[in-house]
């Protein structure tokens, strides 16, 4: 997976890798010419008391020094700005992926998992990219270059090569084969921890409303202790890696130097030449090291590089069909047909033989006790998830034959949850709608009953709303977000449970205001109130995911049991 994922991604920047492959081929070039030089300048200037000859090799020497660093920052530079682009284009592409995936996927992978996903796991590959390419052609050509150089200077001490070598090609490929379960460990740790903040942030309210500030340190803790245990787990065999690497470097220059010195001794070797052949065995074990270090970062990069493509490789179950289908009319007509749902991996569906018809400009409310499945049955619509039996309509086309954006514009929804960004009163309400002007605005808060407390504010339209829109309180968040998909102006109107944070006098008051400002549009509302859909055109009554009964308030308190418990239920709150 982490071959495909870069071969896939690194395709189009091949300029920017051609040129780190010949700046480190350059690079390394110089850095293998350098200890022959050395080896000369000890052999016919030092040893022969030749001034003009060090200076002058000494100069080409320094030449070749800034040209090995000249090359190495060009090589550097070129391989950031590959590994940037890399994770620039992995990131956007799983934005997009992810952008286009129903409820259904979201819900596998889970809203904490999908974040790290596309952060930490794509860093950890862009971070294998910087590095590698810049070692990629350094490392190997270090190693096998300084293995041809200090074969031509002395072929006697050869034989340190061969156990040094292979003794550090071993200890390197023990550590590392340690290393790869603890890095997939610690990628589904950090998931967990980034669920647990994400989840005592969102929840800071109901924390501090149960006085549950401790347990819940307790349990950020735990879940940040697991990831530092495994984080600490890694970091010992990294750490016990390059001490290793530096024992079996030191002894094998101990061993060069102590065996070096007696073929001096005995007149079979030059001093320069010794040190030269010192200097290529080190070159030797650091184009290892590098290999080493690399090697290091592609256990936990094919780690997040699989969970990065189990993302990409998951197709959303919602998608545009090849011919997409136009209804004829634009009437806001719905229909839902024989329509079943079931969740994966759920024993039993939660919606069961469900049909009924929205006439268009009328009022449908949907209405039944908790887990009845009302925001299910409304989320079918615009697709949030698909049926698993029977078909939903919108103007006498399946919905899921036509072009999801084109079902999307004609559709308004209004969550359970208002939503807002951050931003502006105004950028928020043109969500829907980039064109709209500040009048379309005005008559969208009017309608939602949020007029007054807009023009309140000091800046009106301009007020700035904090992500979430926690700087508003949960009526006028809900107002607003209302506003916002009136605004939009769609032919089907669907308000899920949305009126519940309004009071009963706003509440009527912007249900009376969309019947008298938008009477052609088809209105569909979840509601737990019965003040709040007694006067809608058609009741639907759920009842464990079937529909147990359609007509009027009055119709249905007289022959549905089911809606007349509701009824009355209420009614003895309020008398209360």
């Amino acid at each position: 997976m982490l071959w495909t994922i870069l071969k896939r991604y690194l395709t189009p920047a091949w300029p920017l890798l051609l040129a780190v492959v010949i700046f480190q081929m350059c690079q390394s070039f110089a850095s293998l010419l350098l200890p022959t030089m050395n080896a000369d300048i000890i052999n016919n200037g030092v040893v022969t008391g030749d001034i003009a000859y060090i200076w002058a090799t000494g100069g080409r020497m320094l030449l070749v020094t800034l040209f090995q660093v000249t090359c190495a920052i060009i090589a550097v530079y070129f391989a950031s700005r590959l590994a940037m682009g890399l994770g620039r284009d992995l990131r956007g592409a799983l934005f997009n992926h992810v952008v286009d995936f129903s409820q259904r996927e979201v819900g596998e992978f889970g809203a904490p998992s999908l974040i790290t996903r596309n952060t930490n796991d794509v860093q950890q590959v862009q971070m294998l990219v910087q590095s590698g390419s810049a070692l990629m052609v350094s490392a190997p050509m270090l190693a096998i270059g300084g293995i041809v150089m200090a074969l031509r200077q002395d072929v006697g001490l050869s034989w340190i090569m061969v156990v040094s070598i292979p003794a550090l090609l071993v200890v390197v490929g023990l550590i590392i084969v340690r290393m790869v379960p603890a890095f997939k460990l610690m990628q589904k740790r950090i998931d967990a921890l980034n669920q647990t903040l994400r989840e005592q942030l969102t929840g800071i309210r109901v924390i501090r409303a149960f006085v549950r500030e401790e347990s819940e340190r307790e349990r950020f803790q735990n879940t940040s202790g697991a990831v530092m245990e495994v984080g600490i787990r890694a970091g010992n065999l990294m750490a016990l890696m390059f001490p290793a690497i530096m024992l079996i470097m030191n002894v094998s220059s101990v061993a060069i130097i102590w065996f070096g010195a007696f073929q001096i001794q005995e007149g079979n070797a030059q001093i320069g030449t010794l040190f030269a052949f010192l200097q290529y065995i080190i070159q030797i074990l650091m184009g290892v090291m590098l290999a080493a270090f690399m090697f290091v970062m592609i256990p936990r990069a094919a780690v997040c590089a699989k969970r990065i493509g189990e993302v990409l490789e998951t197709p959303p179950s919602v998608t545009a069909p090849q011919r997409a289908v136009v209804p004829r009319n634009s009437s806001g007509h719905v229909e839902y047909k024989s329509v079943s749902f079931t969740y994966p991996g759920a024993e039993a569906p939660v919606l069961r033989d469900i049909d009924f018809d929205v006439a268009p400009g009328t009022t449908t409310a949907i209405i039944g006790s908790t887990g009845s499945g009302k925001s299910t049955l409304v989320g079918l619509l615009p697709r949030l998830f698909d049926v698993t039996e029977g078909r939903v309509l919108l103007d006498g086309v399946d919905v899921r034959e036509q072009h999801p954006d084109k079902l999307w514009e004609r559709i308004g929804l209004v969550p359970q949850r208002a939503f807002l960004f951050s931003g502006t009163i105004a950028s928020n309400l043109r969500y829907g709608n980039e064109q709209a002007t500040d009048d379309d605005l005005w008559r969208a808060l009017e309608i939602a009953q949020a007029k007054d407390f807009v023009e309140q504010m000091p800046d009106g339209l301009d007020t700035e709303i904090s992500q979430g829109g926690t700087n508003v309180s949960g009526g006028q968040r809900q107002r607003l977000a209302i506003a916002r998909a009136l605004v939009k102006k769609p032919d089907v109107y669907i308000f899920d449970d949305c009126f519940s944070a309004l009071d009963v006098a706003t509440d009527t008051a912007l249900r009376r205001a969309l019947t008298v400002h938008l009477p052609e549009v088809t209105r569909i509302i979840v509601a737990q109130r019965v003040s709040t859909i007694r006067d809608a055109d058609q009741i639907i009554v759920l009842d464990h995911g079937t529909i147990s009964g359609i007509g009027t308030h009055h119709e249905l308190v007289k022959t549905n049991p089911t809606y007349r418990e509701i009824v009355e239920s209420q009614e003895t709150v309020e008398v209360a």
